[in-house]
């Protein structure tokens, strides 16, 4: 009876350190989305070259998650609802890393725009920005709680980035087509938007596998929002 309770608290203490890594990494995405922004409103190169070099941060942090989630498995053999934790936590790790990789490319999109005009789509990216960095922190405060209700919440956000993503997009295709000096600075821009948009779809991913660690069940269904030119301004 001993070494099994003493194995039980061994797994909830691993358990709790894959879920605290996986808060860091979440802080540290949080704080790029935020940065690369304001880096990118204020033209502000010295913030933009640090959002690039903190990536390796959230890098080296996955890479913890992922030695740990499958340490985890091999030692302690987790049945049912514990796993189910286990792997999410892995692949929740992922996707943070992503959405990491995501404010570093709007990060390098500052150099590339520091001496351009302001265009009028611009004024809509920070409360885009501000809406993925609230869905990144909520689903990640979902899965520290186990709290599939608060997980769905965030997926219903997400039409909302979609929303200003679209609004942007025929905003700036407005702009190239009355002047032409526009092209470079709203391509770069509409880079910037597409950036964001991904970030929103990767939080309810994760919003998905948090449902599912919780519950044992899929999330239903959701109506993804028109997306124009899905895959034209990945990058």
């Amino acid at each position: 009876m001993g070494t099994s309770a003493h194995t039980v608290k061994a797994f909830d203490q691993d358990l709790d350190q894959l879920r605290a890594s996986i808060a860091q990494m979440g802080g540290l995405a949080e704080a790029a989305i935020a940065d690369s922004m304001r880096a990118l409103m204020q033209r502000d190169i010295e913030t933009a070259n640090r959002v690039i070099a903190d990536d390796r941060k959230i890098d080296a942090l996955e890479a913890e998650v992922e030695r740990n989630a499958v340490q985890l498995i091999a030692l302690r053999a987790p049945m049912a609802d514990d796993l189910r934790e286990v792997v999410a936590a892995l692949k929740i790790a992922g996707v943070v890393e992503r959405i990491g990789d995501y404010a570093k490319n709007i990060a390098k999109r500052v150099h590339l725009i520091e001496h351009s005009r302001d265009l009028g789509p611009m004024a809509l990216l920070p409360e885009m920005a501000r809406i993925v960095g609230e869905m990144v922190h909520n689903v990640l405060d979902a899965f520290a709680a186990r709290d599939f209700a608060k997980a769905e919440a965030v997926c219903e956000r997400d039409q909302a980035v979609d929303n200003f993503y679209n609004s942007i997009f025929r905003t700036l295709l407005t702009f190239m087509m009355e002047n032409s000096q526009n092209i470079t600075a709203a391509t770069h821009l509409l880079f910037v938007a597409k950036n964001l948009e991904r970030m929103g779809d990767h939080a309810t991913n994760v919003a998905e596998m948090v449902y599912f660690a919780a519950t044992g069940q899929h999330m239903a269904e959701r109506t993804k929002g028109g997306d124009m030119a899905s895959d034209q301004a990945d990058g």
